[in-house]
């Protein structure tokens, strides 16, 4: 038996998560993590107190002590101040990823740790593998189509090591049971959508509520001027719509394949695999964290470009700055700085990294 924190989010996933860990005998104790209040009016659903309060009617239905964890500052520091950043800067971040890596398995862990928890459980759809040698691996979840193991990209080894996933080897169907056969509060509750902990905000108002408007002109590859953008931090690559410019050729829309930031510009072309920037077989990837064991050597393995990707053949050749230079087999659509390269061997989550640029 050993004591486990459980981060409740007030959905489904994690209620079941802390049913299956109290019905396993372990000590509970459920955990809101307390990350964003709206106090700047920033239009869009916030739901943290209803999400509180779910998570609270959880606890109480297991009879597990239920705390409230203020990590307001933590996240403002490094997910929101980082997403901003990024979006000034031209890039697309992931605050999704970054949440796992700096607040989950983050803050919130040592603060488990330092509170005499062993582990800290999650309602991710991964799974976890301890090996005989006394580290552990990530791998995908057992239900393909909720595989969250993405977003666990950044995940470093002492990380890996304290984290749970009670829900990895089950199907969505299968987790929604459980919740009923527990008679937990949440079990008929949709699944939320939005930023990370955020709530149901469109990035668009959430992004012109700090960032300000900064229109330029929208060309498209030869150079043509075809209209006017409200800001390159409203677009990324491979965008097919809101960007208001309309194609001269029946039943193919233009794309946004590229910016260049020095002059304010957003360039569109068409969907098509010799269309300059938009498709790509080689790039570099930086901020590279490895769950387990470093890769050191050139190597064949799989990546995976975004969230509902299919992973792809690539060769990897570490650079001597920590960087990894990739080479897909088959060309990527929209490869974007700033997003999040997940990296996989037969199912095992290796690591990941951020997209810097393409060559």
């Amino acid at each position: 038996m050993a004591k486990i924190l459980v981060g409740l989010s007030g959905g489904v996933d994690s209620s079941v998560a802390a049913a299956l860990m109290v019905e396993q005998g372990h000590e509970v104790v459920g955990a809101y993590m307390k990350n964003w209040i709206n106090t700047d009016n920033v239009p869009g659903d916030c739901p943290w107190q209803e999400d509180v309060d779910d998570a609270h009617a959880v606890a109480k239905k297991l009879g597990i002590e239920f705390r409230v964890v203020d990590l307001i500052d933590q996240y403002q520091s490094r997910i929101v101040d980082y997403l901003l950043d990024g979006y000034r800067s031209g890039i697309t971040p992931n605050p999704d990823v970054y949440c796992n890596r700096e607040m989950k398995f983050g803050v919130f862990l040592d603060y488990a740790l330092e509170q005499g928890f062993e582990a800290v459980a999650t309602g991710h759809y991964a799974r976890k593998r301890d090996r005989p040698d006394g580290t552990s691996d990530i791998l995908r979840g057992a239900d393909t189509n909720k595989d969250q193991s993405y977003f666990l990209a950044l995940m470093e080894q002492h990380q890996a090591k304290h984290a749970l996933f009670p829900c990895g080897e089950m199907q969505k169907p299968e987790v929604r049971a459980v919740a009923e056969r527990f008679e937990l509060p949440t079990a008929k509750k949709k699944d939320s959508q939005g930023i990370c902990f955020i709530g149901n905000v469109k990035m668009s108002d959430f992004l012109r509520h700090y960032v300000p408007d900064r229109p330029g002109n929208i060309l498209d590859i030869s150079g043509k001027r075809m209209g006017r953008h409200k800001g390159l931090h409203l677009y990324t690559l491979g965008q097919r719509k809101g960007h208001g410019v309309a194609s001269p050729r029946d039943g193919m829309a233009y794309v946004v394949v590229g910016k260049n930031a020095d002059r304010n510009e957003l360039i569109v072309g068409y969907d098509e695999s010799d269309t300059p920037g938009l498709y790509t077989e080689k790039c570099i990837v930086g901020t590279v964290s490895w769950v387990n064991k470093k890769l050191e050597i050139l190597r064949k393995i799989e990546a995976q470009p975004r969230y509902r990707a299919k992973s792809e053949p690539v060769m990897v050749t570490p650079q001597e700055d920590g960087k990894m230079l990739l080479e897909f087999v088959r060309p990527q659509r929209a490869i974007t700085p700033g997003q999040i390269c997940g990296f996989y061997e037969n199912g095992v989550l290796l690591g990941g990294g951020v997209f810097e640029q393409t060559l």
